[in-house]
């Protein structure tokens, strides 16, 4: 058996040189893989260690042969998806219906090939908001390109101006496992910072959570046999002590005491 802290491996997210308003000088002009501080510090939070996972892209110097992730999937004892960039539409049989809303299909390769090679590995995954529609779409599901569009009497679930301070209600649906998580709550506030989401449930998920305003999909749980879960707010923004949002430790312990039991 390891011993030691939980290793929780994270997708990078990825900049691509030329992004809009980015000046394209300097280490602008190489592709980035990074880790968000503030995801870092969530798993950190729970007194496991966060490793990165780079990408490999048609202009890397090592190929897919030279890196395979079935080693870090039995090297690490979880994954967790950041948010970031739009899923592409392309990913469930879809053209963008805006160019801005193009998404990242290399990131989404890259992703759906991580996650594969944790379920198969019997290891836990969690996505956080596009994790979240990642794991929707790479199971069977689709999306909402723009909710505003194709939902035009739905909540905001966006405000740019306020980013991770804008907030609404969800609510927790009886019999599942996060309201085992949250005895007694059937109603909670959570940040907001998604403009798409759900459209068609994966077959063999499970919506946990919704925003009861509009219905749209805010937790999804997969009745498989490993642990696979996601959320479509972002837990890593909130500061604990903000008692206005939801708790999101129970969320996080749940993920890794799931890492845990698969070490023993």
């Amino acid at each position: 058996m390891k011993t030691g802290p939980l290793l929780i491996g994270v997708s990078a997210r990825i900049y691509t040189p030329g992004t809009h308003g980015i000046n394209v000088s300097g280490v602008w002009t190489k592709t980035l893989h990074y880790l968000e501080q503030s995801v870092a510090h969530w798993v950190l939070s729970g007194g496991a260690m966060a490793v990165m996972i780079p990408a490999v892209t048609k202009d890397s110097i090592v190929t897919r042969s030279d890196l395979n992730l079935h080693d870090y999937a039995e090297a690490l004892d979880g994954l967790l998806l950041q948010g970031g960039n739009d899923v592409a539409p392309q990913s469930y049989g879809e053209e963008p219906l805006d160019p801005a809303w193009a998404g990242d299909p290399v990131r989404d390769r890259y992703e759906t090939e991580l996650v594969n090679a944790f379920v198969q590995a019997g290891k836990p995954v969690f996505g956080i908001c596009r994790g979240l529609q990642l794991l929707n779409v790479m199971f069977g599901g689709t999306l909402l390109q723009d909710i505003h569009t194709q939902r035009p009497a739905s909540h905001a679930h966006r405000d740019a101006s306020i980013y991770e301070r804008h907030v609404h209600a969800v609510e927790v649906l009886p019999g599942t496992r996060l309201a085992e998580l949250y005895p007694g709550t059937q109603r909670a506030r959570v940040n907001s910072i998604h403009h798409q989401g759900i459209k068609d449930l994966a077959p063999g998920f499970v919506v946990e959570a919704r925003c009861p305003e509009d219905g749209i999909v805010e937790a999804v749980r997969w009745l498989g046999p490993s642990f696979i879960a996601g959320v479509q707010w972002h837990p890593e923004f909130h500061d604990p002590a903000d008692t206005a949002l939801i708790d999101d430790r129970p969320i996080l312990h749940d993920f890794l005491n799931a890492a845990r039991a698969d070490r023993r």
